[in-house]
């Protein structure tokens, strides 16, 4: 049964641009049982740079057991891959 309230979080993906980085990092995120919510990247002079919104609120695991995951895979494959939940990035705007 699906979770009505979200956990979101934040998940920056950047490096070298190459083939496969988006299935990658989706399919970690399905194996983890987390929903992405929205997605934006960009290739900006070779360089691949990708945000995505993330949903955990049925997720394996919480953001603190995922992030070292990520960044796991992310030296697996070239790249810099972090999360972090998404009220962080609301107190840091927060005027």
């Amino acid at each position: 049964m699906k979770s009505e309230e979200k956990n979101l979080a934040i998940v920056l993906v950047v490096g070298q641009d190459h083939t496969g980085i988006v299935a990658r990092v989706s399919d970690f995120l399905w194996k983890e049982n987390i929903n992405i919510e929205d997605i934006n990247q960009k290739i900006m002079q070779g360089v691949f740079v990708m945000t995505m919104l993330v949903d955990m609120a049925d997720a394996r695991s919480d953001v603190g057991v995922v992030g070292p995951k990520l960044e796991k895979l992310g030296a697996e494959i070239g790249l810099s891959i972090q999360i972090q939940h998404h009220k962080i990035f609301e107190v840091m705007h927060r005027v």
